[in-house]
């Protein structure tokens, strides 16, 4: 008798009909299986978190007084539609990631949460009131993402720079993170949203170039590197940040030379989390990533790679410690692209000139070779 995951075909469809006049919009439900092998007859049952995933239940004073805000201003968070596993910690602390453009993403991908459908209505008063939850909280360092608008020309780029620029008018104090979809390549929406000043702007590669076809068959591996790259080509001193979800079923060599990617496109910061499995519609589960394998990729990332700071643990998330992360790139100096790159150098590493000549690409005009332009991708 042996518990083993099961492994369908990963471009096999996943989530489930919509039932009843919805929009088409589906939401997940269910909990993560296992499946038990008992001779010919397969049995599921629920997957068993290790110990170092276990969490306490959401639901303390600062807990129920945020949500109820979120509530009262009819606000969406991507800690609750993404279903992280650190908002009871979060809201308690109280931090939390606004979600704008809606709750309906026009893409699908095979391990995420958040419901997907054809979206029916744009708020442009949400940057409003974004910023006013911004001013109630008392934030330091807000956090901005959303759902894909494939079906707007700008992909709501617009209405991330209107958010930026009202929390930082109503909170001159307030450094804001945007985590942003890839706009579908389009480089004048990206530049909508770099001009708006945020303190960091972050896009999430997420997994490795084999599996994102068939995992996030919306989103193109070298689409998302080239966008990074070009933040960085519009604003050499702009921070920049992504994440890996590690058990999706990457090998550490695909590891690896994602990172390696994502350092050469001048990626300040990393965040990399396990996948957990929001239901049995979604992939399943490739492996359970130990404590000790993800302090591993972060010495990697700091020390060999280069990233100014590595977030890296089975619970952490895009935008779990922000704050924190924020804080401390902040206390090593200005994010220029020509600091980074030169610090890369100062330990006397040695580094092939051909890697160096593609690196030092992405602070000019030219993209590194293997890249090609945002909007063919």
């Amino acid at each position: 008798m042996s518990a083993t995951t099961a492994h369908p075909d990963p471009a096999a469809p996943y989530g489930y009909a919509p039932e009843g006049k919805d929009n088409g919009i589906v939401k997940s439900k269910g909990k993560p299986t296992l499946h038990l092998q008992q001779g010919q007859e397969v049995i599921p049952i629920r997957a068993r978190k290790p110990e170092w995933l276990k969490v306490r239940a959401p639901g303390g004073p600062n807990y129920l007084r945020l949500q109820q805000l979120m509530r009262s201003q009819g606000l969406h968070t991507v800690c609750e539609e993404a279903h992280c596993p650190n908002i009871g910690e979060c809201w308690e602390s109280g931090t939390a990631t606004f979600m704008i453009l809606g709750d309906v993403c026009t893409r699908a991908c095979k391990y995420c949460a958040v419901a997907h459908g054809m979206p029916t209505e744009l708020d442009w008063d949400e940057p409003r009131r974004v910023a006013d939850s911004v001013v109630t909280m008392g934030l330091e360092h807000a956090v901005i993402t959303s759902v894909n608008r494939d079906e707007l020309k700008d992909g709501g780029a617009s209405i991330y720079a209107e958010t930026i620029r009202q929390i930082h008018e109503r909170v001159p104090g307030c450094s804001v993170e945007v985590l942003i979809p890839d706009f579908k390549g389009n480089e004048e929406a990206l530049r909508r949203v770099v001009e708006a000043r945020p303190e960091i702007l972050a896009h999430n590669v997420d997994t490795v170039e084999r599996l994102m076809r068939a995992i996030r068959p919306g989103g193109r591996y070298w689409r998302s590197i080239s966008l990074l790259g070009a933040v960085k080509r519009m604003n050499p001193a702009q921070l920049t940040k992504s994440a890996i979800i590690l058990g999706m079923g990457e090998t550490e060599e695909e590891i690896y030379r994602t990172m390696r990617d994502l350092r050469e496109a001048a990626v300040d910061i990393l965040t990399l989390g396990q996948y957990l499995r929001p239901s049995q519609h979604h992939i399943p589960l490739d492996r359970w990533v130990h404590p000790d394998e993800f302090r591993r990729w972060k010495e990697i990332g700091e020390r060999e790679l280069g990233f100014r700071h590595v977030e890296s643990g089975p619970l952490v998330r895009s935008s779990y410690h922000a704050k924190e992360q924020a804080r401390e790139v902040e206390a090593g100096g200005p994010g220029a692209i020509t600091e980074i790159l030169d610090a890369d150098l100062s330990d006397g590493a040695q580094i092939d000139p051909a890697e160096e000549e593609a690196r030092r690409a992405y602070a000019a005009v030219p993209v590194q070779p293997r890249l090609v332009q945002l909007g063919s991708l």
